[in-house]
């Protein structure tokens, strides 16, 4: 039995999308224990695993419920070939040897390769070929029982620890050219993600790409409430909010949250969200830019330098 902390952790769903299904869909059906606590069994768990999985995909969760293990396992061994196809097609035999030094758990190894990586592709390709694609590949293989909880999350810290190490190199960097009268200005971003959006390397690697581009940032780390998104990006002239999304929270979550954002808000600050939103793709906000990916965040964030940095000329 896990209780709805661990389930939370172990499957990236929150605790308010799994009361909500639960009430809403019958499913999951946790027990409760000498506290009135609720604690979730292996099965329920696995299938939550797999459901997150063929969220990410675009399935519906009215459909998944429905459907029982062998039926969802086949569902998301499909996904997860496509999926596996296309991390391997944005970085070729490098995703597939890192992920092999993850399911291994040669944590030192892993995190040599990565740190070289980074150092030789520069911190925003590093995001774009490497880090993003091998996240995807790493929850395709948690997904099939591949990647153990434990090593998903020594994986996890060795990316940590490279993306901070490469933000700190480029920080002192940039300090020193900001002090230069030729500097040019460039957008502010606010980083955070809303309550419910518990994956912190989306912001990460954000930040990655964004300090490289010169772009400042000043991270709220995750699950700012708005109140203090609001007042953060006030204090800190931010030109852009920008939050990052893994799917942990429900379509309507997503769409209430974001509106109300968009709405306290100045109209001077833009509103950008990035990553796993499959609500605003199909219903979309008003003054709220989608980022599907690292990729387009960058070519977003090139031309938002370029127009600026042309104006101030």
């Amino acid at each position: 039995m896990l209780n709805i902390s661990a389930v939370e952790r172990d499957t990236g769903l929150s605790k308010d999308t799994l009361r909500i299904w639960e009430r809403r869909y019958g499913f999951p059906q946790p027990q409760r224990d000498a506290f009135g606590e609720r604690v979730y069994p292996a099965e329920q768990v696995q299938r939550l695993r797999l459901m997150r999985r063929l969220l990410d995909a675009g399935y519906r969760p009215g459909k998944l419920v429905a459907l029982p293990l062998a039926e969802l396992q086949v569902l998301a061994c499909g996904d997860s070939s496509a999926l596996a196809a296309g991390a391997a097609g944005s970085a070729g035999e490098g995703v597939g040897r890192l992920l092999a030094l993850a399911i291994a758990g040669r944590l030192d190894e892993l995190r040599a390769a990565l740190m070289q990586a980074e150092r030789h592709q520069g911190a925003a390709r590093f995001v774009i070929d490497v880090a993003a694609p091998l996240i995807q590949a790493a929850a395709v293989a948690r997904s099939r029982g591949a990647l153990a909880p434990f090593a998903e999350q020594m994986f996890g810290e060795s990316l940590h620890v490279v993306l901070r190490h490469a933000i700190f190199g480029m920080s002192t960097a940039w300090s020193g050219v900001s002090a230069c009268a030729s500097h040019l200005p460039a957008p502010h971003l606010l980083l955070t993600t809303l309550p419910g959006e518990c994956q912190s390397l989306g912001l990460l690697l954000i930040e990655a790409l964004a300090t490289e581009r010169g772009a400042p940032c000043t991270s709220l780390g995750i699950q700012t409430p708005i109140p203090d998104i609001v007042s953060a990006a006030d204090a800190q002239r931010a030109d852009v909010v920008l939050l990052s999304f893994a799917g942990n929270l429900s379509p309507r979550q997503t769409v209430d949250e974001l509106a109300a954002l968009r709405a306290a808000l100045p109209a001077s600050a833009a509103l950008w969200a990035c990553g796993v939103c499959p609500a605003l793709h199909k219903r979309r906000l008003g003054g709220v830019r989608l980022l599907a990916s690292m990729g387009a965040l960058d070519e977003v964030l090139a031309g938002r330098l370029l127009a600026q940095r042309e104006g101030h000329l």
